[in-house]
């Protein structure tokens, strides 16, 4: 049983999490604060596993709770439970183990526990020698896409599109220049301006001719002429880093 303290500023939504959360056998003590300060205060008496916080709250905000949390010798998970859609990188920027979106469904808040669970103390989504992982939106809820899944990727703007090996594809608010400098060292390398691409998801390369490719199981993805000498190194001499 892990316990766990929940803080928002309106009282119906502390009382409503609060009930879901004491209907789940695997929860033990449920502190309530109606402020990140009153969290800060409970935290610093209280050994609590997990912390349950609203973004918005006058003065100390979810946010700039989570930061504070960095503080603690045992830091407890943190799971967001918010009205707000556009805070999950930030959620995540903080270490958040999950984010859960408003209106609560009781489903959904028992996996969050579940990733809690799975955590332990610490509330680390990975470890270091882990897998990146992208926090997208599907629907109401935010999912967890690793890297890992990802096999190319299209820029859209200054957000990128992911593409996984479920088919399935995800806009995130991150600039394709951005995740080519990050995921370098994991295999993915620049085919086109507006392309990125795991080694591993190439099946042909065609770099001669008037349209140099490098197809895929599911798609062919054109190569600027200016990076054939970078993907040939990468994708035709094993430099897969």
């Amino acid at each position: 049983m892990i316990d766990v303290l929940v803080a928002d500023d309106e009282p119906p939504a502390l009382a409503e999490l609060v009930a879901f959360l004491q209907a789940d056998p695997r929860i033990g003590a449920i502190h309530a604060a109606s402020s990140g300060a009153d969290a800060l205060r409970m935290l610093s008496v209280e050994a609590i596993d997990a912390v349950f916080l609203d973004i918005h709250m006058p003065g100390v905000g979810g946010f700039d709770l989570a930061r504070a949390l960095d503080r603690f010798a045992e830091r407890p998970a943190v799971v967001f439970v918010t009205a707000d859609e556009a805070g999950a990188l930030e959620a995540f920027e903080v270490r958040a183990l999950d984010y859960v979106l408003k209106p609560i469904r009781p489903e959904r808040l028992r996996r969050a526990v579940d990733r809690v669970i799975a955590a332990g103390r610490g509330g680390e989504v990975a470890d270091a020698g882990e897998a990146e992982t992208v926090p997208v939106s599907v629907g109401q809820a935010v999912r967890l896409v690793r890297r890992d899944d990802v096999r190319w990727v299209k820029a859209e703007g200054d957000y990128s599109r992911l593409w996984t090996e479920s088919g399935d594809s995800h806009l995130v608010r991150i600039p394709i220049s951005e995740l080519e400098e990050r995921w370098d060292a994991a295999g993915f390398v620049r085919v086109h301006r507006s392309y990125l691409v795991h080694v591993d998801a190439v099946s042909e390369v065609r770099l001669t001719g008037s349209a140099p490719t490098v197809v895929l199981a599911e798609v062919e993805l054109p190569v600027s002429r200016r990076l054939i000498p970078a993907v040939r190194t990468r994708l035709l001499k094993g430099d897969r880093r």
